[in-house]
């Protein structure tokens, strides 16, 4: 575990910092042990004050994790949801259209799995019409210009449930039943975006970074004396852990990406995929 990849890739983004804290960490030793000549009965050192202040560091970064862990969890909740719902909603289908009605099955079977696929993309960087599978021959027409494709898409199986109503391929019973998951995808979709637009306030963050770089600037000063020279392995070390954490939290408050902790929704999103079709046709 100490040498996976995504361990390598922690110590590249904190290898700056470290190297950083090493230095200076070095370079003041160098100073005051031997250039100055200071030793303990001339300057005091004491971690006291650290200690107190580690105390209060501690219960930021914890609510700071806690927080974004919070947001990892929601979104993982949400696309679980997803994928029990677009489930449920196959089946339905699947048991109200007739076993000869390849070309409503066969729509549903691509529109389904294309919402899934939107809302991923769109809770990222935007959707690509080219990822989404052609339902019909006005599938791209009713697309062009569309600034909010998974609202498209949540209205266009709307507007398919009803006309399977109207023709009266369905009942009203029918469009009862599966409006309950048709409504759902908006209210997932919804929740998604609360998390995704809503970040940790920035002055709050802001605070916490500026409180462990003042910590571990000043913590040379508390064990220069008295340890010497491993003063530079003890700093760089809990300087290590501290960013660790700050990290962490800040990859996961976004759980929506494409980093090792986030959530596996290009997974999800194609287990959706198969499954629908299995059921649908």
């Amino acid at each position: 575990m100490i040498f996976h990849a995504y361990s390598r890739a922690v110590m590249r983004t904190l290898t700056p910092a470290l190297i950083f804290m090493g230095v200076f960490s070095a370079g003041l030793t160098f100073l005051l042990i031997d250039v100055l000549r200071f030793h303990e009965n001339d300057f005091h050192t004491t971690i006291s004050m650290h200690s107190l202040l580690g105390i209060v560091l501690g219960l930021f970064l914890v609510f700071r994790t806690n927080s974004a862990y919070d947001r990892w969890w929601e979104g993982r909740k949400q696309w679980g949801s997803m994928v029990n719902n677009t489930r449920n909603l196959a089946h339905k289908l699947s048991a109200f259209l007739g076993e000869n009605d390849h070309e409503n099955r066969q729509w549903f079977a691509a529109m389904i799995p294309n919402f899934v696929i939107s809302v991923k993309e769109h809770l990222r960087k935007g959707v690509l019409v080219k990822d989404l599978e052609v339902a019909d021959q006005n599938f791209l027409s009713q697309l062009e210009g569309v600034k909010h494709i998974p609202n498209r898409l949540s209205t266009m199986m709307y507007k398919r449930a009803n006309k399977l109503y109207e023709t009266k391929v369905i009942t009203g019973d029918h469009l009862f039943v599966i409006d309950k998951e048709l409504k759902e995808f908006s209210d997932i979709l919804g929740a998604c975006e609360r998390i995704k637009n809503t970040p940790i306030p920035y002055s709050y963050t802001m605070y916490i970074k500026q409180f462990i770089f003042i910590y571990v600037i000043t913590l040379p000063f508390a064990f220069v004396t008295t340890s010497g020279y491993l003063t530079v392995p003890i700093v760089m070390l809990i300087t290590f852990v501290l960013l660790s954490v700050e990290l962490i939290a800040e990859e996961i408050e976004d759980p929506f990406g494409r980093d090792i902790n986030d959530l596996p929704t290009d997974e999800l999103s194609e287990k959706i995929k198969a499954n629908v079709k299995e059921i649908l046709l």
